[in-house]
C-alpha cells in the first residue's frame, strides 16, 4: 500500500476529493492510503497561529516555521519517506514520466503551502523535491496535492477497471496525446462516427488513432507557440 500524508493549513479543502472519486474507489481498495495533518494541531498559543509577516516587509502572510517542523518531525519519528514534497511555482515541472516514477515509491510526505508560501527553512531541512503542476498561482498547494495523488494513485495496479486504461492516457503514448474518442450511438445530431472505428479492422483502427494523435499534438504544440 502506498502511504501519502499532507501537511495542510486547509483540511477541508481536501474532504471531497479524499472522500469521492477516484481517489476514494483506490483508498477503499487499499491500494493506498492518505493522512491529513492539520498544521493547527501543531501550533501554539491561544489562537493556535500558523502564519505571520515576512520579514522584510511586503504583502502577504507566510506559513510559520515551528508548527511545520513540529509536525514534520513526529512523522519522521514513525515512518520513512521515498520523498518530502513542498508544491511551489518555482519547483520542477510535474509531468507524466515524473508521475510515472513516483507511482513506484512507498511514502510520500506532501507540505502544502498558504498565503505567500512558507518560511524557506522548512524548504532547507525536510523538502527534497519541489513540484510545481503549471505556470499559474494557486490559493494553496492542497489543490495541487490533491492533482498530484490522484495522477499517481490512477496508475497503480488495481486502480482502474481496465488495466490498459492507464496506459494509453495522453501522454503515455508515443505522440503525447490521445486519439479523438467516440461511443454510441452511431449517429447523433447529423455528426457520424468515422467509419473506421466501425470496421473491426484493428490495424487499421490503431493507424487511424496514431495518426489522429500525431495530428492533434501537432495542432496543439502549434497553438501553445502562437
Amino acid at each position: 500500500m502506498m502511504r501519502f500524508d499532507i501537511v495542510s493549513a486547509n483540511p477541508k479543502i481536501l474532504e471531497s476529493s479524499l472522500t469521492n472519486g477516484l481517489i476514494s474507489r483506490v483508498r477503499k481498495k487499499g491500494l493506498i492510503s492518505v493522512h491529513v495533518h492539520n498544521l493547527r494541531d501543531y501550533a501554539e498559543g491561544k489562537y493556535k497561529q500558523i502564519d505571520d509577516l515576512p520579514y522584510g516587509g511586503g504583502a502577504g502572510m507566510i506559513l510559520k516555521p515551528e508548527p511545520i517542523f513540529k509536525c514534520v518531525n513526529i512523522l519522521l519519528e514513525k515512518y520513512d519517506y521515498d520523498e518530502i514534497i513542498y508544491f511551489s511555482p518555482q519547483g520542477k515541472r510535474m509531468n507524466q514520466k515524473s508521475i510515472n516514477d513516483y507511482s513506484l515509491k512507498n511514502n510520500v510526505l506532501l507540505i502544502c503551502g498558504h498565503y505567500k508560501g512558507i518560511d524557506e527553512r522548512v524548504i532547507k531541512r525536510f523538502v527534497t523535491a519541489e513540484i510545481s503542476i503549471g505556470d499559474y498561482v494557486l490559493s494553496c498547494g492542497d489543490v495541487a496535492a490533491l492533482v498530484f495523488i490522484d495522477s499517481v494513485a490512477r496508475l497503480l495496479p488495481g486502480a482502474l477497471g481496465d488495466g490498459e486504461s492507464a496506459l494509453t492516457d495522453t501522454f503515455q503514448t508515443e505522440s503525447g496525446f490521445d486519439c479523438p474518442q467516440y461511443t454510441r450511438p452511431e449517429k447523433y445530431d447529423g455528426l457520424k462516427v468515422p467509419e473506421v472505428l466501425l470496421s473491426g479492422n484493428h490495424s487499421k483502427i490503431n493507424e487511424w488513432r496514431n495518426k489522429k494523435a500525431l495530428s492533434k499534438y501537432r495542432r496543439i504544440k502549434k497553438s501553445n507557440k502562437q
